[in-house]
């Protein structure tokens, strides 16, 4: 116990996905998976709610009744490729629940039956049983659906004893076949039935006897090593007691003639499908093809797949009519390394025919062929070359569906191509195929598959598809989407890995039905040309195959790997029109600013004394300070408004006592040949201090501001007192322009001399005038005389005399 316990360990449990976590415990089902592990008996530790149990590829011999009474949910049972012997179907009387129970590839000989009522399937096929293992308890199972058995001996009894249920399916996997009574399967009533020959075995009368039991039969492993029974003793098998309507045979090993007497057998039978798969033959052949008898046949569609040839004494073109002349509806001859088909010379009903995966080339169309009721053609994977040949071809047919795929057709630009117009359906997807192919395409196409080729480009001057509803041309070279201006219902569009940076404008103004476009794993470059592409996606709510995880930017460096959905491009920075309206916008609000500034604040005025005061700063710094001393004229200049000259010339003036030629004035020291300007900075730079008339006028004087601000930028003096101002007129505080900050300031903290309105205050307000410009006048006197000694010396000891003349006087 404690092996198995240790063993169980590695059993892996795996809960099911269907839903596990929203069911309630009753209901979630848990799968344990210990195949494949050399067990030699069922471990002893499965979990009780275990609904599936794996135990398949072990070592198992035995099952004991306990083994599984502990998982009474348990709803399938895998116990194949093991080495059971016996069974006793009671062990498994407490899994009331079981559906599934599979028992095939053992060893066992002996079955001990008990009804498991709810039992669905059951398998025991390829065991070693001597007769088939079937009891009364096993007509009890009503719900049983699929059967397998074995057996090597076969007989009435055995199915009698079940011939009441009815079963979907019967399974025979035989590993030996010693006797089989004849008229024992159709005993059995089953919907479809399956049998696996052991090698060597005459399947002739269980081939005659399954058609006559089911509707689906399938038989496994037919070869002709054993004796083949002569078809006219097969003559008795009318089509009144055949039940048989589709028949496939699989892993065939015959001789031609074999294979021959089989087709003529089954012709004269129910069945309207004959599927024969993984056939070889060969051999000499003895039957005379002619006399295959084509009348009173219900065959509608025969498939040979996968025939691999051994050495072959026929020419092939007498096989070839053998299934052209059955003049069915649906014939397929795939992977069988033909080279060649022939037709009869008349008219053929049939319907589909496949070629796909043979040798075919472009002879196959160059002879007449009448095909009037041909509705689909598959030639897909062979060794054609030119379209326009199967388009020629196709045009004598009621053509619908075409398959061309895998070839190696292309398309000249000076061929004629002429087709049917029924054809709504083309696959013609890895072949060689360039841009010329649309210029040879059925007007009336619906669904287009041309990926895999090496189209560049889709041509303007094509022919218009009005009727294309979908477009697969992937894995080319195409460099842009292509426009919808010759596919107008075009709605569903295939283009990925292609070459396409950036999709044109032209396919978003011409493909407005396209409903589903896949255009993963192309190079795109994440520019604003991408911008209306990306948008796309997120307003087409689905449209785009793929999203988000095939499309990612290739170009530039700095984005490559980037998913397009990741990648912002801003609307301003894309839209060319957005973005000069922007800028005109902009231009106008600043232009508009700048405006409103230049009147409400007198912009310009403050312009052009920013230059004036460069050019003066400029000059000064050129000047050093004791050449601007001895550059001194007057005494005081004098700034006024002409309004106000009166009161200059007949007051200030002469109460200045003997000075006036020391006194500047606008009027009389301004030079002619000089700007206005230029001469109200050489007054200030020659006079020792300044003196300002303020009133009403002054305010509105421009020239005047211009002489308080250069007073006022002090370039020319060290001293902080060299401005004398004058209230000649109380000015009120509104009055005064935002534009002088400074005389504002001024007024409000009253730092100046005030022009008194009675006429006995004036002796006070001239005295303190003379005190304010006295001071300062003895100060340069000093330093004037002091500059001209030191000259004066040092021209002396020089011996080189020269006249100096003073300004300072």
């Amino acid at each position: 116990m404690t092996l198995i316990r240790s063993i169980y360990v590695f059993c892996s449990t795996v809960m099911s996905v269907l839903g596990y976590a929203s069911k309630p415990p009753e209901d979630r089902e848990l799968t344990t998976n210990c195949s494949n592990m050399s067990l030699r008996k069922v471990p002893a530790d499965l979990t009780p709610t275990t609904t599936t149990l794996d135990l398949s590829y072990n070592l198992l011999s035995q099952l004991q009744s306990s083994d599984f009474r502990s998982v009474s949910k348990l709803k399938v049972l895998i116990l194949c490729r093991n080495r059971i012997q016996e069974l006793d179907i009671k062990t498994f009387e407490f899994n009331r629940e079981l559906r599934y129970l599979d028992l095939s590839y053992n060893r066992l000989k002996i079955v001990t039956w008990y009804s498991l009522a709810g039992l669905r399937h059951l398998d025991l096929s390829f065991n070693d049983f001597d007769s088939v293992p079937i009891h009364e308890e096993a007509g009890n199972m009503s719900h049983l659906e699929i059967l397998g058995l074995s057996g090597a001996k076969i007989r009435k009894s055995d199915f009698q004893k079940i011939a009441h249920l009815h079963l979907n399916t019967v399974f025979l996997g035989l590993r030996s076949l010693s006797y089989y009574e004849e008229g024992s399967l159709p005993i059995l009533n089953t919907t479809k039935l399956h049998i696996v020959l052991p090698m060597n075995t005459n399947f002739w009368v269980l081939l005659r006897d399954g058609i006559k039991t089911s509707k689906i039969l399938e038989m496994t492993n037919i070869d002709g090593k054993s004796q083949f029974s002569s078809y006219e003793t097969q003559q008795n098998l009318t089509l009144a007691n055949s039940k048989t309507s589709i028949l496939l045979l699989n892993k065939v090993d015959l001789l031609w003639d074999d294979l021959l007497l089989i087709f003529q057998f089954v012709w004269h039978t129910s069945v309207e499908c004959f599927q024969v798969q993984h056939v070889t033959f060969g051999g000499k052949v003895y039957l005379d093809h002619n006399s295959f008898d084509y009348s009173n046949t219900a065959m509608r569609t025969i498939k040979l797949e996968h025939i691999q040839f051994r050495i072959f004494y026929i020419p092939q073109e007498r096989v070839y009519l053998l299934f052209t002349k059955m003049d069915i509806e649906n014939l397929t001859i795939s992977d069988a390394q033909m080279p060649h088909m022939r037709f009869p010379n008349y008219p053929t009903r049939f319907k589909h025919l496949n070629f796909a995966d043979n040798i075919l080339t472009d002879d196959l169309f160059k002879q007449p062929i009448q095909l009037p009721h041909l509705k689909t053609l598959i030639l897909k994977g062979n060794k054609l070359e030119t379209l326009s040949l199967v388009s020629f071809f196709a045009n004598n047919t009621s053509l619908k569906h075409l398959d061309l795929s895998q070839n190696l057709l292309q398309y000249e630009n000076d061929e004629n191509c002429f087709w049917p117009e029924t054809l709504i359906t083309m696959n013609l997807s890895s072949n060689k195929f360039a841009d010329s192919v649309f210029r040879c395409l059925p007007r009336s196409i619906q669904i287009l598959d041309l990926n895999n080729n090496k189209i560049q480009t889709v041509p303007k001057e094509i022919i218009h598809l009005k009727s294309l509803r979908e477009l697969n041309i992937a894995f080319n070279f195409l460099t842009d989407l292509p426009g919808c201006s010759h596919f107008r219902k075009l709605s569903i569009l295939n283009i990925e890995m292609n070459l396409i940076l950036s999709p044109s404008l032209d396919f978003f103004q011409s493909c407005q039905e396209v409903k589903t476009l896949n255009a993963g794993r192309n190079p795109f470059r994440c520019t604003c040309e991408l911008r209306d592409f990306i948008q796309l996606e997120k307003y087409s709510q689905g449209m785009m195959i793929g999203w988000s995880d095939s499309y990612i930017c290739e170009y530039p460096l700095n984005l490559k790997g980037t998913r397009l959905k990741d990648v912002h491009l801003p609307e301003l920075s894309c839209n060319t029109a957005l973005l000069i309206v922007t800028i005109v916008v902009i231009m106008l609000v600043l232009g508009t600013a700048m405006a409103f500034c230049c009147l409400y604040f007198d912009l310009p005025w403050y312009l052009r004394m920013l230059g004036q005061w460069t050019q003066t700063l400029q000059r000064i710094r050129k000047t050093t300070q004791e050449q601007l001393k001895r550059n001194v004229q007057f005494y005081v200049f004098i700034s006024y408004n002409k309004h106000d000259s009166t009161w200059v010339k007949h007051e200030l003036i002469p109460n200045l006592e003997n000075e006036e030629n020391l006194i500047c004035l606008h009027e009389g020291n301004f030079d002619p040949g000089k700007s206005i300007t230029e001469n109200i900075t050489n007054c200030i730079e020659k006079s020792c201090k300044s003196i300002f008339v303020l009133s009403p006028n002054f305010v509105q004087s421009e020239w005047c501001h211009y002489e308080l601000y250069f007073a006022h930028q002090n370039l020319f003096h060290e001293n902080s007192d060299y401005i004398i101002f004058i209230l000649l007129e109380p000015i009120p505080l509104y009055c005064i322009p935002t534009r002088y900050p400074k005389l504002k300031a001024l007024m409000e903290k009253k730092a100046y001399l005030e022009w008194p309105k009675d006429r006995r205050k004036c002796g006070l307000f001239w005295a303190k005038l003379r005190a304010s410009i006295n001071v300062n006048l003895l100060e340069t006197r000093e330093m004037c005389e002091l500059q001209t000694f030191v000259e004066l010396n040092e021209e002396t000891q020089g011996s080189v005399i020269s006249l100096i003349r003073t300004d300072c006087l």
